[in-house]
């Protein structure tokens, strides 16, 4: 049975995906910072819980002990960082250290530490287009774009993607939007099947977009 670790399991993209592997008798195991929220998601046969902060070493020694044979990595846990979204001229430094700190080096982090066969890092558009106030998640998510590239390059047994899941009906996205409604987004199950694509099919290591997957499917 193969062993997948989802980060940011307890909502949105992170706790769908982690639900649809289980459902595909895979072994889960599922972090994130909101232990009650990831307890909930974790009611399936197959899925365990280890809450905590993908930042911290501590948490990180904590999900490599529980997953010593570790066939997929899924890198979803992100920060939007500072909200309303600031200019990047005016962005808190302290607080665009966070964001890089969870976006790109925990990321890095536990795939040095776990070595898996497949990694998933969740990017964004926002990693590829100047969207106004978006700088500091936008440079975050291509600094992880390219940190999986090389990857890639660099690690040709293994299969190593980007994968930006387009705009989805979520908690966080509806921070980067206060007030706004958010209820035409698409729900985080309609990208889920991109990603299974992905596992069924390894394609070369790259960046890839949801809506592709879906539209050749």
């Amino acid at each position: 049975m193969p062993t997948a670790l989802v980060t940011g399991a307890s909502a949105g993209l992170g706790r769908t995906l982690a639900a649809a592997l289980v459902g595909r008798k895979w072994t889960v195991i599922g972090d994130a910072r909101d232990a009650a929220a990831l307890a909930s998601a974790a009611q399936q046969d197959g899925f365990t819980a280890i809450p905590g902060d993908v930042t911290d070493p501590a948490h990180r020694a904590a999900l490599a002990d529980a997953c010593p044979a570790l066939d997929l990595l899924v890198n979803n846990a992100s920060s939007l960082g500072v909200t309303p979204l600031p200019p990047l001229a005016r962005y808190p430094l302290a607080d665009l250290e966070d964001v890089y700190r969870v976006n790109v080096f925990a990321p890095l982090a536990l795939t040095q530490l776990l070595r898996p066969a497949v990694v998933i890092n969740v990017s964004s558009d926002a990693a590829v287009e100047a969207y106004e106030g978006w700088g500091g998640y936008g440079s975050a998510k291509a600094a992880l774009d390219h940190l999986t590239a090389v990857l890639g390059a660099e690690n040709p047994d293994r299969s190593v993607y980007a994968v930006d899941p387009g705009d989805l009906r979520t908690a966080m996205h509806q921070r980067a939007f206060p007030g706004e409604d958010i209820s035409d987004r698409p729900l985080p199950a309609t990208a889920v099947p991109a990603f299974l694509r992905l596992l069924d099919e390894r394609p070369p290591s790259g960046r890839y977009r949801a809506a592709d997957l879906l539209v050749t499917a």
